[in-house]
């Protein structure tokens, strides 16, 4: 889908150039449903800070400050000891950085299970503090009364089935879901239920592609993948994955780069020019005036 951007001379790193005229919007989001066959699937990447989202707005329909910071930016085990507060910080950065796509912020674990009053004051206070567009929340059926609650109180919710991080001491790991005809049902009837209470997209993680496509097909809203199918409405995978920050990432990833190879490179040149003093040199210099 193509956007039509404004030039604009900046010279602040908060303010990025060129800018977009105007961000999408959750309903424009909720229309593009592809069904795997006409339309242009959605686009989406994971965003922790402003500069990360400045790189990422005009390629991407959906920004996604993902509970995966806990990991990628804090070096945690799991995603299940993120705060309100990691995200609210972490998803302001995002929005003051874009301009064009929809951002949404995951709602961390212990935020939102208890009871959908305490999933509103969660939803409400991230989206008060980081005026993002929409909230992200993981779980199948039992969700589905807390999605519709939110919806009825003006905040869009982003599903999430199949393989769900958060869950990963229940679930025994991180092995792909929908193996069995167990698994597969549940995961078909979650999506169902998700989107009978107004989700506006759902994500579908670590699913075996034929339940990926049959859930694509049974519900009305977008269905965004990640380990699931290209079938899918939509891709999304974590941005340092993608980009090879790490050597070990799931089957699921693609490295389109190896960035890692390329700040090590960088880095060791400068190390080697501060240790040889070529750095800094003359032109990084300053020198009193005649």
């Amino acid at each position: 889908m193509s956007t039509t951007f404004q030039l604009e001379t900046s010279t602040s790193r908060a303010n990025p150039t060129p800018r977009p005229m105007k961000r999408l919007t959750v309903p424009k989001i909720r229309t593009r449903k592809t069904d795997g066959k006409t339309g242009e699937p959605l686009v989406m990447l994971t965003a922790y800070t402003a500069r990360q989202a400045q790189i990422l707005d005009r390629h991407c329909d959906l920004l996604l400050v993902g509970d995966s910071l806990g990991q990628v930016i804090y070096g945690l085990p799991s995603t299940v000891p993120v705060t309100l507060e990691m995200m609210a910080a972490h998803g302001a950065a995002v929005v003051r950085g874009s301009y064009h796509a929809v951002v949404v912020v995951d709602m961390p674990f212990g935020s939102y299970e208890a009871s959908k009053e305490q999933a509103f004051e969660s939803a409400s206070y991230l989206v008060k503090q980081t005026g993002a567009a929409a909230v992200k929340l993981e779980g199948g059926a039992p969700m589905a009364e807390t999605i519709a609650f939110l919806n009825q109180r003006g905040i869009p919710v982003m599903g999430h089935v199949g393989l769900t991080p958060q869950a990963v001491n229940v679930l025994g790991g991180y092995a792909a879901r929908g193996r069995t005809d167990a698994e597969a049902e549940t995961i078909v009837g979650d999506a169902k239920a998700l989107d009978d209470a107004g989700a506006f997209a759902i994500v579908i993680e670590g699913v075996v592609e034929p339940i990926a496509i049959e859930v694509t097909r049974s519900v009305s809203c977008p269905t965004i993948g990640i380990g699931a199918s290209s079938q899918c409405d939509g891709q999304v995978l974590v941005t340092e994955d993608m980009l090879g920050m790490f050597e070990r990432v799931p089957k699921f990833v693609k490295k389109f780069e190896s960035i890692s190879e390329v700040i090590e490179r960088n880095v060791a040149q400068y190390a080697q020019e501060v240790r040889d003093r070529s750095f800094p040199g003359p032109e990084q210099t300053y020198q009193p005036k005649d």
